[in-house]
């Protein structure tokens, strides 16, 4: 009964977390299907009637091309992030030698300065090599930031697996390569999920370096929710469409590849 009654607490209390941290995004959601007198009537009701004309007036401006702009960098610098740093990440696990760890941490820390510290080296670089507005730049930069994350959560992976399975791959013929791709790199799924879906969040959510190295070709749809924040008034209805719109990606990928995401943030933690 003690046993039982400790597990019914802990469901009731995992219920509440859920529905606490859920509760933002349904109310984004819910807002988004609103008129903007429906918006700031109180009290609100719980049953309203649902408009979708904000949706249709996101998609006549110009946040189609900046959504379908931060869907082709966010998927581009995940997909170079993974195919480089994967393999470097590899490597360092079977590095012999005594710097190894010493190379991990530096790369590390390049992912621990502040953004700010980057903005006018990047400005100034983009400038000179005619980067600035351009998707080229901000895959760039996404990769700078992303190659270092891959590097950090996939090494424990290859630390975790034994030697003896490539050593047996050798031993048939195979190439390091070879037994690389088609040994280490199956066995290996849940942790590219989760650094996949790490990457693709990071680019996805970044505000900061779209803001200040995009214009208008390249700006992306965290930049452009901003535009429907203007002197003549701020359009809540588009706003909240437009958050929604921002979210689903993250969710749809999130649900794809659930299965590993737990079991990828988790596996690298423990050896043996």
């Amino acid at each position: 009964m003690t046993s039982r009654g400790a597990r019914l607490s802990m469901n009731v209390f995992a219920a509440v977390l859920a529905v606490l941290a859920l509760s933002p995004f349904l109310w984004l959601l819910v807002m988004s299907f609103k008129t903007n007198a429906e918006i700031f009537r109180f009290p609100p009701r719980l049953f309203f009637p649902v408009t979708f004309d904000n949706y249709a007036a996101l998609w006549e401006t110009d946040f189609r091309t900046s959504f379908a702009n931060s869907l082709v960098v966010s998927v581009s610098s995940t997909v170079v992030s993974l195919a480089i740093g994967v393999p470097a990440a590899y490597a360092l696990s079977r590095w012999t030698g005594s710097g190894g760890a010493a190379i991990t941490l530096w790369i590390l820390a390049s992912r621990m300065a502040p953004p700010i510290a980057f903005t006018i080296p990047y400005f100034l670089a983009y400038r000179y090599l005619e980067l600035l507005d351009t998707l080229t730049g901000l895959v760039v930069i996404y990769l700078t930031f992303n190659l270092s994350l891959v590097i950090w959560m996939m090494r424990p992976f290859y630390d975790q697996l034994p030697r003896s399975l490539e050593e047996a791959a050798w031993i048939d013929g195979a190439t390091r390569w070879q037994g690389f791709t088609r040994i280490i790199l199956p066995l290996s799924g849940p942790g590219l999920a989760a650094t996949a879906i790490l990457c693709f969040l990071f680019a996805w959510n970044d505000f900061f370096f779209a803001l200040i190295l995009t214009r208008t070709e390249a700006m992306t749809a965290p930049v452009a929710v901003v535009n429907f924040m203007n002197y003549e008034g701020w359009e809540w209805g588009r706003i909240a469409a437009g958050g929604t719109m921002i979210m689903l990606p993250v969710l749809v990928f999130s649900f794809v590849v659930r299965r590993y995401l737990v079991s990828g943030l988790t596996g690298g933690a423990i050896k043996g």
